[in-house]
């Protein structure tokens, strides 16, 4: 349930089915059980990179950082996670979000990208974030490493729009993985080609 939980808090579904959990082995390591969190007095770091061709609205990112904190809910005095998100030209804080639920940083990348993405091709975000859902739930590959493993997903690799998303056709989307109740420790999207690519590179310091 709590694979779904993860799922859900992307996704902003307010009722959980059974059947949201992601389905192939890579989503289940990449939804897998990381809260409750406790991340008093520690809080968590990733440096954050971006990069990507230029266009109205793109905002890259040289060297920022993304943090995980633990704070107070001013509403209920409950301890509550927030992300604080510093990139070369703001400062800005994202959340709350529950210490029980899904990983608050993946939420965060998979958005990022989504919006990257829809702001670069001129495409939906709607039909994006349900293409990059489809990869994460039912496809991607997973392969052991010293120490962990690797996730990747394609999501667009056979989509019939292809011909139309400037490159984001070769996107692929890597997860560093541990210990699957640690955080995640790299998270990449990058695309491939001649022309301009996009790169989005997270890791955890």
């Amino acid at each position: 349930m709590k694979r779904a939980i993860a799922a859900a808090l992307w996704l902003g579904l307010s009722v959980l089915s059974p059947g949201i959990a992601p389905a192939g082995e890579a989503g289940d390591a990449v939804f897998a059980e990381r809260g409750p969190w406790s991340i008093e007095g520690r809080d968590l770091h990733w440096s954050l990179h971006v990069e990507g061709p230029q266009a109205p609205g793109f905002v890259p990112v040289r060297d920022g950082s993304l943090t995980l904190t633990q704070v107070i809910d001013p509403t209920d005095s409950q301890p509550v996670l927030q992300l604080v998100q510093q990139t070369d030209s703001r400062t800005r804080r994202i959340g709350p979000f529950p210490i029980s639920a899904g990983d608050p940083v993946l939420t965060f990348f998979l958005e990022q990208v989504t919006r990257d993405m829809a702001t670069l091709t001129g495409g939906s975000p709607f039909y994006i974030r349900n293409r990059i859902k489809e990869a994460l739930f039912q496809g991607g590959r997973i392969a052991a490493q010293k120490g962990g493993s690797v996730a990747s997903f394609q999501p667009f690799a056979d989509d019939p729009n292809a011909n139309r998303m400037k490159g984001f056709e070769t996107l692929t989307l890597t997860f560093l993985l541990g210990d699957p109740s640690q955080p995640i420790r790299e998270l990449r999207a990058e695309t491939a080609g001649a022309q301009p690519g996009y790169v989005q590179r997270m890791a955890l310091q």
